[in-house]
Formats: C-alpha cells, sequence, structure tokens
C-alpha cells in the first residue's frame, strides 16, 4: 500500500474554519457567561476579527459553518469570487458582512423550522459533529486542490453545552483532524466548559479558551490568531476594557 503523500504548505497563507454556534436555545436562554452578550454583538466581535485575518493577507482564506440546532451549513467562503466582490451600491457594509449575514439568516430560519417540527428534549446542544465533518470535508477538498494548500485550523466559537449522544462522531471527527494534522482551537462562551472542545483542542495541538470578559472577545480571538497568522505581531490583551494594553512579540 502506497504511503500518503506528504503536505506542502504555502508560506504564511492560513485557512481559518470557523464554526459558529447559532443554536437558538442557546442564544434564546441566560447561558452565556455573563448573561450580557447578545448574539448581533457576538457577531460584531467575530466579523471584526475576520475580517482582520483577511486584511492581514489577501491570500488567506476564511470560511464559516453555521452550527444550529439540527442542521450545519456553509455560509461564507472568502475564496469565491462572489464573497470578496464589495458591495458598492449603497457603501453601507462590505460583501463578507453581507453576504455572510444573508446566508446566516436564511440558515436560522430553516433550523428554527426543524426545531419547531421536533421539540428538543433534554441537553439542547448544537450539532458541533456535523459542522467538524463539514470543516474536515473542505480541508480535504484543498488539500487535493493542488501541490501548495495554505495551514488550515478550525476555530470553533461554542457556546452550547456538549451533547452525549454525539461523542463518538465528535471523537471521530477529533482523530481525523489529528492525522490530517489539522488544529482544533476552541473558543466556548457558555457557562460551562465543554469537554468535548477540551478533547478537541489538546489531541489536536490547539488552544482551547474560555473568555471571563465576553466584551473584549474581539481582542481574545486576536491574541488566539497569533497561531495561525505570523505576521501578527502587534496584539492587545483585554486587561482593561478602557486602556488596552498591548504587547509586541518577537
Amino acid at each position: 500500500m502506497a504511503s500518503a503523500p506528504s503536505k506542502q504548505y504555502s508560506d504564511d497563507v492560513s485557512l481559518l474554519m470557523v464554526l459558529l454556534d447559532t443554536n437558538p436555545f442557546f442564544w434564546g436562554g441566560t447561558n452565556t457567561t455573563t448573561g450580557v452578550l447578545s448574539f448581533s454583538s457576538f457577531l460584531t466581535h467575530v466579523i471584526s476579527f475576520l475580517n482582520s485575518i483577511i486584511l492581514l493577507n489577501q491570500l488567506n482564506q476564511v470560511v464559516v459553518i453555521a452550527t444550529g440546532f439540527n442542521s450545519c451549513d456553509y455560509i461564507y467562503e472568502s475564496s469565491t469570487s462572489e464573497a470578496i466582490i464589495v458591495n458598492s451600491d449603497n457603501g453601507q457594509m462590505p460583501a463578507l458582512c453581507s453576504k455572510m449575514l444573508q446566508k446566516l439568516e436564511e440558515f436560522v430560519i430553516r433550523d428554527e423550522q426543524l426545531s419547531k417540527e421536533n421539540s428538543p428534549t433534554g441537553i439542547v446542544s448544537s450539532l458541533l459533529s456535523g459542522s467538524l465533518s463539514l470543516a474536515l470535508c473542505y480541508i480535504q477538498k484543498v488539500f487535493r486542490s493542488g501541490p501548495l494548500h495554505p495551514h488550515p485550523r478550525i476555530l470553533c466559537l461554542q457556546g452550547s453545552p456538549d451533547g452525549p449522544e454525539q461523542y463518538v462522531a465528535v471523537m471521530n471527527a477529533i482523530f481525523s483532524a489529528q492525522r490530517s494534522m489539522v488544529p482544533i482551537d476552541s473558543c466556548v462562551i457558555g457557562a460551562q466548559h465543554s469537554a468535548f472542545l477540551q478533547q478537541a483542542s489538546y489531541i489536536t495541538g490547539g488552544v482551547y479558551l474560555k473568555p471571563q470578559q465576553l466584551d473584549g472577545l474581539f481582542q481574545y480571538l486576536t491574541i488566539q490568531s497569533r497561531r495561525l497568522v505570523p505576521d501578527m505581531g502587534m496584539i492587545c490583551t483585554p486587561t482593561d476594557p478602557h486602556k488596552p494594553n498591548c504587547a509586541t512579540y518577537p
């Protein structure tokens, strides 16, 4: 049996797969760490972070996967020609924001409709196993697209509690990521830690993060992105929300 070919990566080019928790049962309750972070504020932090990744290097790629209660789907791909065209008709928002929000709204409506048809019982977890599988499938497609690949990472932005029924599927996805040398970074914004994501980050060599100040979520994500984007040398640590403490890294 022939051995698998070694992967060759493009210098300073990254592929970030973002798994966005859109579970309506989480965002509709008081499950966040502080109880004050709304879904709209959460999206503001995330979109600002994604914009910073793309602005650092125009070759960086970002893919966003919505993780709902009943389903998951791709809602944004920066590599598509349609996604990177700026909407200059009204001059209000770039394509990253407008296209992603439009697809996100459509996804949430579909997912909530499925929730009405199948009333949840027990733990109302999001479909983490499904979104991890979608992310890994996309990465494998990139690996097969040519001899040089961007450096792939998966970032899980999770608020919903772990679903015990997904344990086997989640662990299979984690081991698949480990074999493919794809780190899984985790940012948990719920009240409880995620055992699934703790294992995912540990096994794959990623970073597990549970911010204590959700109003500084963008800064936490920016700090974490130093492992993704080596060029990001100047970052601000969220020690004082009114006076950021900036440090330069070699």
